[in-house]
Order: C-alpha cells, then structure tokens, then sequence
C-alpha cells in the first residue's frame, strides 16, 4: 500500500514520538510504502532543519538518508485547482494522486477536511494505525513490534 506522510507527522514522528513516530516505525518494518515528491522532501527537509536547530538530540540526518534510499520518489504536477484552505499543503495530495497513493496520513486540519479527494484518504496517524492492525495478517500482527523499532537503526 502507498502512502504519503505529510509533514505534520513526518517531523513529530522524527523529533517527539507518539502516534506519528509509531507511524514512521511501521514503515520501517514495511507494513506501507511512503511516497515522496520532490516538493513534499523540500518541505521535510526546510521545516526539519529548525527543528534539528531547536531539538539536536533527533538524527534527522538519519532519518532524512532513510527516506531519500526507501520511499519511493515521484513526479507530482500541481493539482489543477487549490484544493486545501492552505494551497502549500495541496503537494500532499498532488504526490498522491501522481503515486496512486490511497492515504495521506496527516495531522493538519486543512488537509483532513479535504479527505477523501479523488481516491485519496487523509488519515489521522491512530487512524492510520488502526487501520494497519486490523489488515495486518497473524504473522505481522505483533503490535509491540512497530513501537519498539528504533527509527535511527534502519536494521530494526
């Protein structure tokens, strides 16, 4: 399954835990894949640098290796019409739609209203999870498993 992980829990799921951090963790054990446009690394990237300024513990570097040697990269055009209140977040749904992605997985209110757009969902992180436990077979159903992944040891 394809997914884009907008930036709203991209870098918490980086710098502070919780839902959005179990979410990255998931990835990592290869329960979805993540799609990525070059305008969505951009913005990882511009809005993970302040944190990586105000929070130097995280290894966003890391993180950032991770994303660029495991998701999938995609040509994302402009939606032709602004979808979102915030047109900056329309590149989530624009990588979606170019990837044949079926979620975002997002924590901004201005792209959860937009949900669903064309056949794309935008999902909340326990949403998402929740999602996850219940198509995950026997063999991958250890809940523990994605929680306990450590995010900066990309061999689990």
């Amino acid at each position: 399954m394809r997914v884009v992980v907008d930036t709203s829990v991209f870098l918490p799921g980086v710098f502070f835990g919780g839902p959005p951090r179990d979410v990255l963790a998931a990835w990592r054990a290869g329960q979805f894949e993540v799609v990525v446009s070059p305008e969505v690394l951009r913005e990882y990237v511009r809005v993970g640098e302040r944190l990586s300024a105000r929070f130097p513990g995280a290894d966003f570097e890391r993180v950032l290796e991770m994303i660029a040697g495991d998701a999938t990269l995609v040509s994302a055009p402009p939606l032709p019409e602004a979808v979102c209140e915030d047109s900056d977040d329309d590149k989530f749904l624009a990588c979606a739609v170019a990837a044949g992605a079926g979620y975002v997985v997002s924590s901004d209110k201005a792209l959860l209203a937009t949900s669903p757009y064309r056949n794309v969902k935008v999902v909340r992180s326990r949403d998402f999870l929740n999602m996850l436990r219940v198509t995950a077979t026997p063999a991958q159903d250890d809940r523990d498993s994605a929680a306990r992944l450590d995010l900066r040891n990309p061999a689990g």
